[in-house]
């Protein structure tokens, strides 16, 4: 049976932690072997080369990754319609957001707890608003989607 991630009773399970160089990360395993390789080999380089920060969802008891993602600058390019659905009157070419350029979820986690895909999706959301407040403007988050899998992530 699934738990519903982000019950009340499950709000100190977890702990949303930057990547830093201590944090252990072997053990975590999702469906695509791509992205556990990308938290192994070469999320800590991206994040000192300064092309992707990178996120975990740790067990707070235990310390195992749940889930992790990466985030990365990025810009759309809007059509003259689309700007206008958005109430974009500017004469920029494109807008800035925040792209999840990775996200995945332990296939041990994901099997245990319903939910945290979503609760990741509104982490990076929350980062992105931070952001906003902070540092730099985005207007919009998006996804670096795998064409042809879909996953469970969700």
């Amino acid at each position: 049976m699934l738990t519903q991630f982000g019950k009340k009773e499950h709000g100190a399970v977890f702990k949303l932690e930057m990547l830093t160089a201590s944090m252990p990360l072997e053990g975590f395993s999702c469906s695509i072997e791509e992205y556990n390789e990308y938290l192994l080999k070469d999320a800590f380089r991206s994040q000192n080369d300064h092309i992707a920060l990178t996120w975990l969802l740790r067990e707070q008891a235990t310390g195992a990754i749940a889930a992790y993602m990466s985030l990365i600058a990025d810009a759309i390019k809007l059509s003259a319609s689309e700007k206008e659905l958005h109430q974009l009157n500017y004469p920029f070419r494109t807008i800035p957001a925040i792209k999840i350029a990775k996200l995945a979820v332990s296939q041990v986690f994901s099997k245990k707890y319903k939910g945290i895909g979503s609760f990741m999706i509104t982490a990076a959301m929350k980062k992105a608003l931070g952001c906003n407040n902070d540092y730099c403007a985005a207007r919009f988050l998006t996804v670096d989607w795998k064409a042809g899998f879909t996953p469970p992530v969700l």
